[in-house]
């Protein structure tokens, strides 16, 4: 059976994050990649000039219309952008969920790299009252801690506590990423109803980073559609990722911070 993978999110023209590197990492990943678009942005390698939310109606409509002949096996939700879209993908969440659908991955955007809040007060209040909707949500440190609404952790005992703090939230599963963190290492931290599990790995010396939270949330989508279990699925998936940034230097795509190389063990060198 063919494994399909439906991205909710915007599209960046770069090809770097959102949509469209949702879609490159699920065909990496052996998976059939979808799209519902969420937002429109000029954006490139060197940033984003401007953003165009999609009508909150239509992106009902793509849903509806996709559903009716093609059920997901995932789920990944990326970037919501207001209130009012966010509300409605928590009533496709909904719907999703009566159809039969099980795996829901929530990337909360929420804060961008440069620290700036992509999201006005309401609009973070609505995308904290579906975490609960979703089977995993994978915050970086900036977005936990808005989330929560308390200072950002600074190592990996604030990670802990605020990874179960989460849950307490109403996650039912999370993975709190540590890119923000200095070290040699990069330590996520995968929590659950049954423990606290740690995945490790050498961090990359690159520049070119851009789509890393949109790429890892999308690999463990597909993934779990592929794997017995959501700490697996987190596992490999951050495996995945990091020789994806190893290999980001050889695509030399753009000026500013390039993407990573979603197609590193496929395309020739």
């Amino acid at each position: 059976m063919t494994t399909t993978v439906l991205s909710i999110a915007g599209v960046d023209p770069s090809g770097g994050a959102g949509l469209l590197a949702d879609v490159k990492t699920f065909s990496a990943l052996g998976g059939y990649g979808m799209g519902i678009v969420t937002a429109l942005t000029a954006q490139s390698t060197q940033g984003v000039t401007g953003v165009s939310p999609v009508d909150p109606s239509f992106v009902r409509a793509q849903w509806d219309t996709l559903a009716d002949d093609i059920l997901p096996d995932a789920i990944k939700i990326g970037m919501l952008g207001s209130t009012q879209i966010t509300e409605t993908v928590a009533g496709i969440i909904d719907d999703y969920r009566a159809r039969g659908g099980e795996h829901v991955v929530l990337d909360p955007v929420m804060v961008a790299t440069s620290g700036d809040r992509l999201l006005d007060p309401d609009a973070e209040a609505a995308v904290r009252g579906i975490i609960s909707r979703a089977s995993l949500i994978t915050p970086n440190l900036p977005e936990a801690a808005v989330l929560l609404g308390v200072d950002e952790a600074i190592d990996q005992d604030g990670m802990r506590e605020q990874a179960q703090a989460l849950l307490e939230l109403g996650a039912q599963r999370v993975l709190v990423k540590a890119g923000h963190l200095e070290g040699p290492t990069a330590v996520d931290l995968y929590q659950d109803a049954e423990g606290l599990q740690e995945f490790s790995a050498n961090r990359v010396d690159t520049r070119n980073t851009h789509g890393t939270g949109c790429t890892l949330s999308s690999a463990i989508a597909c993934l779990r559609s592929q794997r017995g279990s959501w700490a697996l699925a987190c596992e490999q998936a951050k495996q995945w990722l990091t020789r994806a940034l190893e290999h980001a230097d050889a695509l030399a795509v753009g000026q500013g911070h390039g993407p990573v190389h979603h197609f590193w063990n496929q395309w020739e060198d």
